[in-house]
């Protein structure tokens, strides 16, 4: 991405200090205060959560284990990736289309309008450019490249969501952005003008001026911070996405709770349902789905096409970096689902969906690569980040 470089804002850890974001304040934290989920302290989780969902014999993995344990955590090659500018340029035939880019980044084509989720391009999930963790490959288009936008929507403000230098590009057009309480700070912080920011408590909407198109935050079950002084101080949510056709879900990062049930009662159902699937670890798996997990949300939701993101960019758990798929490849096939597992950058119609093909096999027909280098793996990681990762 064709970029000024990043300001440092210490040398020692390589932080450039903004990236950090910024603390809400005045209206916007009276706004959040008011808000039936915050605890006094902070946001909460308010669904039951099953005690089954969290092991409690698992241990959180060390910095150590995270930057040199488990095998096969990073494609032995570049993933397979198509260009979808030219798929872009056309409209989409049934109205609805989706771009998988990386990570939990989805462009997202709904009658005529262009949505963009939680957009990173940066090469880091992380506030430093020395340590944390690294992409897999760059996106398959430059930023600059992206068509003009209609609405960039981002689900809460972890590094791997909230990418500090891609807001600062994008906040130069005006495309308005829809987020969850609090993280319109960050992104004002970012240079995003207030006035093309629209931030939503859970069940609150917005309304697209120039459409029939509305974005709900619906719950999720997750955490928030970017920093260790500011653990759930923002809200995290995931999002309807309804128009007079079609509808979609975008689960941002969250665990299984009743809260799929009630999004289904109030929002459903969904032509597209995009849930995250990696990064699952037993030390957290109330806060993140897993393949297993984001089969039963989907279930709960009352079905649709499935698009898993969250998976295939970033290593941010112990797993294999394709566990996710291939497990959810077999399950998918024995439950019958709607599985759509496209290419990095190749743009799918759920109405025109084709049977998953495991793609990333291709990419692991030699050996995998060594753990990372020591080089890496000794580069202190920064004393603000949160744990998990993400």
């Amino acid at each position: 991405m064709d970029r000024p470089p990043i300001r440092v804002g210490n040398e020692q850890e390589g932080i450039s200090m903004k990236s950090l974001g910024k603390k809400a304040s005045g209206p916007r934290l009276e706004k959040m205060q008011a808000s039936p989920l915050w605890s006094g302290s902070g946001f909460r989780n308010i669904y039951p959560i099953d005690p089954a969902l969290r092991d409690p014999s698992a241990t959180m993995p060390s910095l150590r284990d995270f930057l040199c344990g488990g095998e096969r955590r990073a494609p032995s090659a570049p993933l397979p990736a198509d260009n979808p500018l030219d798929a872009w340029r056309k409209p989409a035939q049934s109205g609805l289309r989706a771009t998988w880019l990386g990570h939990s980044t989805v462009l997202i084509e709904i009658d005529g309008l262009r949505l963009l989720t939680d957009p990173v391009w940066g090469p880091r999930a992380s506030p430093t450019r020395l340590a944390g963790p690294k992409r897999f490959q760059p996106v398959p288009i430059k930023l600059k490249q992206l068509p003009p936008l209609d609405l960039v929507l981002v689900s809460h403000d972890h590094y791997d969501h909230l990418d500090y230098p891609t807001i600062r590009e994008l906040a130069k057009t005006d495309t308005p952005f829809v987020t969850a309480l609090g993280v319109g700070a960050h992104l004002e912080a970012f240079g995003v003008r207030p006035e093309r920011i629209t931030e939503l408590d859970w069940w609150e909407s917005y309304h697209h001026p120039d459409s029939d198109l509305t974005v709900t935050a619906t719950p999720s079950q997750h955490f928030s911070g970017r920093g260790l002084k500011d653990r759930n101080a923002t809200l995290w949510s995931s999002l309807s996405i309804r128009s007079a056709r079609h509808s979609v879900f975008f689960s941002g990062d969250t665990g299984l709770s009743g809260q799929f049930a009630e999004i289904r009662e109030r929002m459903g159902p969904f032509d597209l349902v995009m849930l995250e699937v990696g990064a699952h670890h037993p030390a957290w798996g109330d806060i993140h789905l897993g393949p297993d997990n984001a089969l039963k949300a989907l279930d709960l939701l009352g079905g649709g096409a499935f698009l898993p993101v969250h998976w295939g960019t970033f290593n941010l758990a112990m797993h294999a970096w394709d566990a996710p798929a291939e497990s959810l490849l077999a399950s998918g096939e024995k439950e019958n689902v709607r599985l759509m597992m496209p290419r990095l950058g190749q743009a799918v119609e759920p109405a025109h969906a084709e049977r998953a093909h495991p793609w990333w096999r291709e990419v692991d027909s030699v050996a995998a690569p060594p753990a990372p280098i020591a080089a890496e793996a000794d580069a202190p990681l920064p004393k603000s980040m949160p744990w998990p990762l993400d």
